[in-house]
C-alpha cells in the first residue's frame, strides 16, 4: 500500500455525530402513569395490594375471627348461626364478585404498561447495539491505521 493511500475502512462516526442522532429517552413509567385514568388508577391499586400476603392474611384473620366467633362465641351473641355461615359466604362472595374483574382490569392495565417497558427496552437495546458496532468500527480503523503503521516502520528499517 503507497504511503499516502487511506486504510480500507471509512473513519467512523465520532461520538458527538453518535449523540446528535440520538433520539432523547422516554420515560415509559410516567406516559403509562398520566394515561390512567382515576378508575384505571384505583384497579391497579387494588390489584397491587390485593396480591400480598398481608390482603391475604387479613381475609384468613377476618374468616377466622367471624368463624370463631360465631362457633364459641355465647348463643346470644352469635349473629351468623354455625354451619350455614349465610352472612359470612354472602359477604365472602360479594367480596369475590367484585375483585375478580376489578383485578382482571389492574392485570390488564398492568400488562399494558409491561409491553410499553419492553418497548422501551428494546429501544434502548437498539440503540446499545448501533452503539457497539461504532465502538467495533472504531477499533477495526485503529487496527487498520496500526497495521499500516507496523507496516511503514517495518519498511524504513529495512
Amino acid at each position: 500500500m503507497p504511503p499516502d493511500a487511506k486504510p480500507h475502512h471509512p473513519k467512523p462516526p465520532s461520538r458527538a455525530q453518535l449523540v446528535a442522532q440520538r433520539k432523547p429517552l422516554r420515560d415509559v413509567n410516567q406516559e403509562a402513569k398520566d394515561r390512567l385514568s382515576l378508575l384505571d388508577r384505583l384497579a391497579v391499586w387494588i390489584t397491587a395490594r390485593v396480591g400480598t400476603m398481608g390482603f391475604f392474611l387479613l381475609i384468613f384473620s377476618w374468616s377466622a375471627v367471624w368463624l370463631a366467633w360465631n362457633f364459641l362465641a355465647p348463643k346470644r351473641l352469635q349473629f351468623d348461626p354455625p354451619m350455614a355461615f349465610v352472612f359470612w359466604l354472602f359477604i365472602s362472595n360479594l367480596i369475590q364478585i367484585l375483585l375478580m374483574p376489578l383485578i382482571m382490569v389492574g392485570q390488564n392495565i398492568q400488562g399494558r404498561h409491561a409491553e410499553l417497558r419492553a418497548d422501551s427496552d428494546l429501544e434502548i437495546n437498539v440503540k446499545a447495539e448501533s452503539e457497539i458496532e461504532v465502538i467495533l468500527a472504531h477499533l477495526e480503523y485503529q487496527n487498520e491505521l496500526l497495521i499500516e503503521l507496523a507496516k511503514r516502520s517495518s519498511a524504513a528499517s529495512v
